[in-house]
């Protein structure tokens, strides 16, 4: 019974444990939500104020943003007016422009109509005064045009034999000094042993002593140097300077490099000579070499040929009227890169048939031919385009060209050529102007032989007496003098004298 009280007691007390738990749960878990619920509905209000502040910012910067449109639009609206306004006002000059215009074309028509008709009663004065005069002088036209013609003649011919006069007193002088240029240009020309002074080169000798060294004994060292370098070793003309003379300015840059280097070493003998050439020969093969590859690498041309370059270095010891012809193509290529930028033309082609237009005269003169010949076979040679090789070949030639190209090339090589500074004249450009008055007097008609004499201040032209007569040597002369001077050009003045000589010949038997 105790024992059952005891179970029921202590089950009625797990109930009531039980019910107090479930009540103090139920409690806590009311307390939790009301919590919950408070904080939800802070969250719910805070996202409410954002909300609102958003759409409060996203108001007020769509405000600025349509004010910012309607700025632009208003400064758009403003230019726009503006330009209608200059457009009118264009308009309005346009249309005055016009009107003056039109009005000056009223004028000009108006002009050329009185023009037109001063024109005409001009032509009819001019027609009565020549009826006056021949009806006065008792000429037809024709004779009075024969009559002015001989008189013409008569002061042409008074003049001329002045003139003669005073040319024969100046000239003698003058013809004589100008015949030893002309064989002085003949004979370095044909380069011959003998030289002149273009061709030698001078190597200064501290020590006189030593020129007797570079002669050696019974001369056998300068005799080996000569056979050598193909050049005359002058040794006793000038007191501590040797002569180095030679046709060919490398071979006499060798002989002037190897006698350098044997003076300043001091050992001079056959066996050394030998080694020094060998040694200046390869030195001015490199710079031969570096010499064309400088040139090329400055145009910016990257396709030749290195035997075509190390040709083209050989230009550096060459020259025309005292010009180094290598520093010549170099300056002239600059030029025809330029001519050819401005006109359109391909820029390439006008620089390599500039660079490539003397490069003939990188060959010695044993090679048959001109250099414009030459050229053209070297080019030929290394495959050079057909277009460059027509471009440089015509620098020497007369105009029309067949290419834009070669008319560049010209203008280049000219510029070069002629700039101040740039050459001396020679007596070869005094016996090119001398050919030309020849060539010019001896292409008319009739003409047997044609010399132009007195420094080139006369050209004597002889003519054939069955195939021109008086009157047509009187105007063959004031046509060949016209075309001298329209073509050449020449110091003072150029006398042109056509003779016509008869001569009657008879034999008494």
């Amino acid at each position: 019974m105790t024992t059952t009280v005891g179970m029921l007691a202590a089950a009625a007390a797990a109930i009531v444990g039980a019910a107090a738990g479930w009540l103090a749960r139920k409690q806590l878990s009311a307390k939790t939500a009301s919590s919950l619920e408070n904080k939800l509905e802070a969250k719910i209000a805070a996202a409410k104020e954002k909300v609102a502040q958003l759409r409060e910012e996203g108001l007020r910067e769509a405000r600025q943003k349509a004010e910012e449109v309607e700025k632009d639009l208003d400064r758009r609206r403003d230019k726009l007016t503006e330009l209608e306004q200059r457009v009118a006002d264009r308009e309005d000059t346009v249309a005055v422009s016009l009107q003056e215009l039109s009005q000056k074309t009223d004028m000009l028509k108006s002009r050329e109509e009185e023009l037109s008709g001063d024109k005409a009663k001009l032509e009819a004065l001019k027609q009565d005064e020549e009826q006056k005069l021949a009806e006065i002088s008792g000429l037809t036209r024709e004779q009075a045009e024969a009559r002015a013609l001989q008189l013409a003649e008569e002061r042409t011919r008074e003049n001329i034999v002045r003139r003669v006069r005073k040319l024969e007193k100046e000239g003698e002088q003058q013809l004589e000094e100008k015949a030893r240029n002309i064989m002085a240009v003949v004979i370095q020309r044909y380069a011959a042993s003998h030289v002149s002074e273009s061709a030698a080169s001078y190597v200064h000798v501290e020590d006189e002593k030593m020129i007797g060294r570079v002669i050696g004994r019974e001369g056998r060292n300068v005799q080996h140097l000569e056979r050598l370098t193909g050049c005359e070793i002058v040794v006793d003309d000038t007191p501590n300077t040797i002569l180095v003379s030679g046709f060919s300015p490398i071979r006499r840059q060798v002989a002037k490099t190897a006698l350098e280097k044997l003076l300043h070493d001091g050992r001079i003998h056959p066996g050394r000579i030998e080694e020094v050439v060998e040694e200046a020969k390869k030195k001015i093969n490199d710079d031969v070499k570096e010499a064309g590859e400088a040139v090329v690498y400055d145009l910016g041309i990257v396709d030749l040929p290195e035997a075509l370059v190390q040709l083209l270095g050989r230009l550096k010891y060459r020259t025309s009227y005292r010009q180094n012809i290598l520093r010549h193509t170099w300056e002239a290529a600059h030029i025809a890169t330029m001519l050819a930028q401005e006109l359109g033309a391909d820029v390439m082609i006008a620089k390599k048939a500039t660079l490539l237009h003397d490069i003939g005269k990188a060959l010695d003169h044993e090679v048959e031919g001109d250099h414009i010949e030459i050229g053209e076979k070297i080019m030929r040679k290394f495959g050079i385009d057909e277009r460059i090789i027509e471009a440089a070949a015509a620098h020497h030639d007369d105009p029309p060209y067949a290419t834009l190209e070669a008319y560049i090339v010209q203008v280049s090589d000219a510029i070069s050529a002629a700039r101040p500074g740039a050459r001396r004249d020679t007596a070869e450009n005094y016996v090119k102007r001398m050919e030309d008055l020849e060539n010019i007097a001896s292409a008319y008609p009739g003409v047997e032989k044609a010399y132009a004499i007195y420094a080139g201040r006369e050209v004597r032209v002889f003519v054939r007496p069955q195939e021109v007569d008086d009157l047509k040597a009187i105007q063959m002369a004031q046509d060949i003098a016209k075309q001298i001077e329209a073509e050449l050009q020449y110091p003072g003045e150029v006398k042109v004298n056509v003779i016509r000589e008869t001569r009657a010949n008879a034999r008494a038997r």
